[in-house]
């Protein structure tokens, strides 16, 4: 699953050890466009967390997720797992005073189309 959300808040970063080894996750807040404004915490697991951490609150992404359910004492649990993260607004390079069109356009060139 799929969705384009803006970072709405990072929450801390979790961090334990398992018998696997060391392990961290983050859960990052989206808010969705829509015209009813809708929240969903995503979890960044592993390697993905450090992913996460290079967010900050206001930045335009795209999510790639997988969600799953479980079972537990006759209760349902639900888990959002991010596996796929694309900064969707990518800062405008500055403005270099160096830069200038391979030559000049001459006034021939240019044409007044507009109708008034």
């Amino acid at each position: 699953m799929e969705f384009e959300g803006v970072v709405f808040r990072k929450m801390p970063e979790v961090t334990g050890t398992s018998a696997k080894g060391a392990w961290k996750k983050q859960d990052v807040v989206f808010e969705l466009p829509s015209e009813f404004s809708r929240k969903i915490c995503v979890t960044f697991f592993g390697d993905r967390a450090d992913d996460a951490a290079e967010l900050t609150e206001g930045d335009a992404v795209t999510v790639s997720v997988n969600v799953e359910s479980r079972e537990y004492n006759g209760k349902w649990y639900t888990d959002v797992k991010a596996w796929k993260i694309a900064r969707k607004n990518v800062e405008s390079a500055p403005f270099r005073e160096d830069f200038a069109p391979a030559s000049p356009a001459s006034p021939a060139d240019e044409t007044d189309d507009l109708p008034f």
